[in-house]
């Protein structure tokens, strides 16, 4: 009988450890799928900092180095300009990117290093008990916004993508959703453009993944499926910001 479906090769044999209902093995399985298919498991190196991020190195079969909290893109940065051959990929959560590391994904962007970013944004610190993070929304309660978000008191959630896209650095910027079948697919699509723009040379390349925290939103699974697409994509609309393979190709 032939095999339609398996574990990726890039992937260990470790069970996920994540929450019920958490799409991080969603999105850690679309990463290792896009490393097999472009044959690059043997020179990858994942670089994630603090955070539910933390766990990837046990489920990523590629080298890997932990950064401090905020950290990742100036540890890739560094890998990728010591070891250009090498594929370097970040993986993030909102909070550790959009926050204590928005000076370092900032600045990373604006200098168009060659690495790629998967960003997971699921509007809240997930490891450390659901506090209230740069992407939380107008109004959702967490444990340090039991009144829900006020701008007046804590501003308004961060777009991330349309930040960076006011930069003339980066070379791709998307953001997808992996709570349904046909938009993980898209999101495929687009960590594996995000990669191959790396692999071309043309520069930084980062995936915002709209992923659910059911625990930390104190929803069923099936609940914070519906919360994505009620009140998440609204806030963070789904799409490419910047794309300069499709401008060449097109152009």
């Amino acid at each position: 009988m032939a095999v339609v479906f398996e574990r990726p090769r890039a992937l260990t044999d470790q069970k996920f450890r994540y929450c019920p209902g958490c799409h991080h093995g969603i999105i850690h399985r679309l990463v290792a799928e896009t490393i097999d298919e472009l044959e690059i498991q043997d020179r990858t190196i994942a670089v994630a900092s603090v955070g539910c991020s933390v766990f990837s190195y046990e489920y990523f079969d590629t080298d890997a180095i932990q950064a401090a909290h905020g950290r990742a893109p100036a540890v890739a940065t560094g890998i990728k300009r010591a070891e250009p051959e090498c594929v370097v990929f970040t993986y993030q959560g909102d909070g550790d990117l959009a926050a204590i590391g928005t000076a370092e994904i900032v600045h990373a962007a604006a200098r168009g290093e060659n690495i790629t970013v998967i960003f997971v944004n699921n509007a809240v610190y997930g490891m450390t008990s659901g506090q209230m993070a740069p992407t939380t929304l107008i109004g959702q309660v967490t444990t340090t916004s039991p009144d829900g978000r006020i701008p007046s008191r804590a501003g308004y959630p961060i777009r991330v993508c349309e930040l960076l896209n006011t930069l003339e650095g980066p070379a791709y910027l998307a953001r997808v959703s992996v709570h349904d079948p046909r938009h993980v697919r898209e999101a495929k699509k687009a960590i594996k453009e995000a990669f191959q723009v790396q692999l071309s040379g043309k520069g930084f390349s980062l995936v915002e993944v709209l992923s659910a925290c059911p625990t930390n939103w104190h929803l069923s699974p099936l609940e914070a499926i519906g919360w994505i697409k009620e009140k998440m994509i609204p806030y963070y609309p789904l799409g490419k910001f910047r794309n300069t393979m499709e401008v060449k190709k097109h152009g």
